[in-house]
C-alpha cells in the first residue's frame, strides 16, 4: 500500500475506489501534478471518475492536511502528496517542473530575531527558481 493512501487510513477517511485513485496517481515523490494532470492519469484507471470527483477528492485531501497545494508563479495549482515532510521546491522557470528539495539548515531558525518583527513563526516557504537541465541544455 501506498504511503499517501496508509496515512489517509490512518486519519480513517472512508476508502472509496475514487478515492483510493486520486491517492494512487498523486503518490511518490517529487509528485507535483495539476488536477487535470490527476483526473487524466486516473481515468485511466478508472474511466468513469469525473473531473468534479478529483477537485472534490483533492481539496479534502488539502484541508486533511495530507497532501499540499502548490502554487508558483501564474501556472495552474498543483498538488503535493508530501506533507508531511518538510521541504521547499525547486521550480523550472521555463518548463515549470518541480522536484522537493530539503537543504541544510532549518528555515524557521534562520530567520535572525532581528528580522522576526516579534512574530512568531510558525511555517516558513521556499521556492528556489532556476532552469532544469533540459531546459538550460546541460
Amino acid at each position: 500500500m501506498s504511503d499517501l493512501l496508509e496515512r489517509l487510513r490512518g486519519r480513517g477517511w472512508r476508502m472509496t475506489a475514487q478515492r483510493r485513485v486520486v491517492a494512487e496517481v498523486l503518490d511518490g515523490d517529487h509528485v507535483h501534478l495539476t488536477a487535470d494532470e490527476v483526473h487524466a492519469r486516473a481515468v485511466s484507471k478508472l474511466p468513469e471518475i469525473s473531473r468534479a470527483t478529483v477537485y472534490n477528492t483533492l481539496g479534502e485531501m488539502v484541508t486533511l492536511g495530507e497532501v499540499l497545494e502548490v502554487s508558483t508563479d501564474r501556472r495552474a495549482k498543483r498538488y503535493d502528496p508530501n506533507a508531511h515532510r518538510p521541504h521547499q521546491h525547486l521550480v523550472c522557470g521555463r518548463c515549470g517542473a518541480i522536484k522537493d528539495v530539503r537543504p541544510a539548515g532549518d528555515p524557521l531558525s534562520d530567520l535572525p530575531a532581528a528580522e522576526r518583527f516579534g512574530y512568531t513563526i510558525s511555517d516558513v516557504e521556499v521556492t528556489y527558481r532556476g532552469l532544469c537541465p533540459e531546459c538550460s541544455g546541460v
